[in-house]
């Protein structure tokens, strides 16, 4: 019999087969375990389901406390606040942008799109909470609310090509409070209306409901104390057009509309329903901070009237620049007159010479620094015969003169004034020769030259353009910065005021000389002019230096080139014009002819000859008492 033998590869065959097994038996477990994971999902998802009512609950409960103290503090007006959250709406046209917020439904931020601050900043209005528009009524359950406080619910709408956001502050789905906006494509102007619906028997009629519109006046320009300068409270009251005058107050009423003015741009809130017993109030910036966020702060408090128990005003907003082209075409508005181009013939003298000159320059001339040029060359010829009646006046002046020093020989001390006046005058009648033909030329220039003074600085097209080494021709041109500031002068230097000053000096000479051959000659008793216009020749430029180194370059550029052409046209009349050889023979024709006398001058001189018999019989009567 074969003996058998230890086989080992069937014993690892065999262990294998037993590997395999455990592996299977192990491999199907999981079956159970997902299905015991499938259970514990289910529920897990029972017990959600089971546990969402109770969450509910709590949330119901939250609400209802909410409410309660939204009525407390809101009364009716809670309805509205418990469906509305905070928030911001924005509406805008091509050129200014507005966000509205739900909190007060007032204007949060205005933006004017197509300028920039003098820091190259995007230029607001508003912003940062710098303004605020509230209106403060009482209830029927007397409460005191503030719009400002209240959340409104918007609503955005289009009207063809207008944009209309209606805010309302609601007490049910019919009855609310409502401010509406309207804009219009290429309008600086916003619709804007407050009016009531179904609130007569929840706004107390009793008491008094105000509106309140402040503003914080945001810095736009370089120069901090211009701009705070040309900065006003504007307001339309009884038809005229009014201001306050810096840190001032005033109540007054049947006002049209609001402007809050700075140098180039405006806030101006119109109504067609004027306000009454409006209180206005503009407070001035405080010191000449040049790192201030703000120039002026304005206030508006007015009471509103309540028709059949509403509130219904269709008002206006315009938030803009203060341009005076522009607000000339709101026909009716009388909002050009916000442009502060001077009272009296000097506004006349802008708005019915220089703009128009300025206009057409413009319109094919795209550099403002040759504009300004031009217009003084244009003013310049227009005054020449001004500056040559003024000349030929000198020269007449200057052939008499001998002849009136004669008879200051003549008639010596000041016991002899009165006869020694009447002798000099009767030298200049026969000679033809007014003594104030030489004023009066000087008086005729004086209104264009504060015409100019206010064009230049508050013309909105000169802002921010360049020319030669002045990048603003609104705003003083820099040529080297000081590291310490100069009282009434500045930290810096502006090279423009200082072309002008050198101008107005030589000018100042030649007219000096012009001026001592019109003067009589110097007599007893009476100052000597010459001397003080000697003075005058070094103190004028000085002042000018310092007063137009904060000022406008466009003006200093101005006065520069019109006292340049002033100098130039005075050496052609006197080189080239006037011929004193001439002017002497016609003086000696005119000595020849008869004199006619006006009845002033008759007058004048029966005058004169009384007061010379009566200072004759003082001195009669004093001799006889010395005797």
């Amino acid at each position: 019999m074969e003996e058998k033998k230890f086989d080992f590869n069937s014993f690892i065959g065999m262990l294998l087969l037993g590997g395999i097994l455990l592996w299977w038996m192990n491999s199907n477990k999981p079956a159970v375990e997902e299905e015991q994971t499938e259970t514990t999902q289910t529920e897990q998802t029972v017990a959600k389901e089971t546990s969402t009512p109770v969450l509910t609950d709590n949330t119901i409960a939250n609400d209802s406390l909410k409410q309660i103290a939204l009525q407390n503090q809101l009364g009716a007006f809670a309805y509205g606040a418990a469906k509305t959250n905070e928030g911001d709406t924005t509406i805008e046209n091509e050129l200014v942008k507005l966000i509205v917020s739900n909190k007060g439904g007032q204007i949060k931020e205005a933006l004017i799109k197509n300028y920039k601050t003098y820091d190259s900043l995007p230029l607001h209005i508003v912003k940062d909470k710098n303004a605020s528009f509230n209106i403060t009524f009482g209830t029927t359950d007397n409460r005191i609310l503030n719009t400002k406080d209240l959340l409104f619910n918007p609503e955005l709408t289009k009207n063809g090509e207008n944009t209309i956001l209606s805010m309302k502050l609601k007490v049910s789905k019919t009855k609310f409070l409502e401010y509406r906006y309207e804009i219009k494509p290429n309008d600086y102007r916003i619709g804007f209306t407050v009016r009531s619906q179904g609130l007569s028997n929840v706004i107390n009629t009793g008491q008094q409901i105000n509106l309140t519109w402040d503003l914080q006046a945001l810095r736009k320009e370089k120069s901090m104390r211009t701009e705070n300068m040309y900065s006003y409270y504007y307001y339309k009251e009884d038809g005229d057009v009014e201001y306050l005058q810096m840190k001032d107050d005033e109540v007054a009423s049947n006002i049209d509309w609001i402007a809050y003015k700075q140098h180039f741009f405006s806030a101006v809130l119109s109504t067609e329903t004027p306000f009454n017993d409006a209180k206005l109030k503009s407070v001035d910036y405080l010191g000449e901070d040049q790192d201030s966020v703000f120039t002026k702060t304005y206030s508006l408090n007015t009471p509103l009237a309540l028709q059949n128990g509403e509130l219904n005003y269709n008002m206006e907003w315009f938030y803009g620049p203060t341009e005076y082209n522009l607000l000339k075409t709101y026909k009716g508005t009388d909002l050009a007159e916000i442009s502060d181009l001077g009272w009296g013939i000097f506004g006349f003298l802008n708005k019915t010479v220089f703009y128009p000159v300025f206009n057409f320059l413009k319109g094919f001339i795209g550099n403002y620094g040759l504009i300004i040029i031009l217009m003084t060359i244009v003013t310049r010829i227009i005054l020449s015969p001004v500056l040559y009646k003024s000349y030929l006046s000198s020269a007449k002046m200057k052939v008499i003169r001998p002849e009136m020093e004669e008879i200051n020989k003549k008639y010596p001390g000041n016991e002899n004034a009165m006869k020694r006046q009447q002798e000099i005058m009767a030298v200049q009648r026969k000679a033809g020769v007014n003594m104030m033909s030489g004023c009066i030329p000087a008086l005729l220039q004086m209104p264009v030259f504060f015409a100019l003074f206010k064009f230049f600085p508050t013309n909105i097209d000169f802002r921010q353009k360049a020319f030669l080494w002045a990048n603003d021709l609104s705003s003083y041109d820099i040529v080297a910065k000081l590291p310490f500031e100069i009282p009434f002068y500045g930290d810096h230097i502006s090279l423009f005021p200082i072309l002008a000053s050198i101008a107005i000096f030589f000018y100042m000479r030649m007219n000096q000389s012009q001026q001592s051959a019109m003067q009589a000659p110097p007599q007893e008793g009476m100052p000597d002019m010459s001397k003080m216009m000697k003075y005058m020749i070094y103190f004028s430029p000085i002042m000018m230096l310092f007063f137009f180194n904060n000022y406008a370059s466009g003006l200093s550029l101005y006065y520069f080139i019109s006292n340049l052409l002033t100098i130039t046209i005075m050496l052609v009349i006197k080189n080239y014009v006037i011929d004193e050889a001439k002017i002497h023979a016609q003086i000696e024709e005119n000595k020849k002819k008869p004199v006619k006398k006006s009845k002033f001058r008759e007058r004048l001189d029966a005058a004169m000859k009384q007061a010379q018999e009566q200072q004759e019989a003082q001195k009669r009567a004093t001799k006889n008492r010395k005797k």
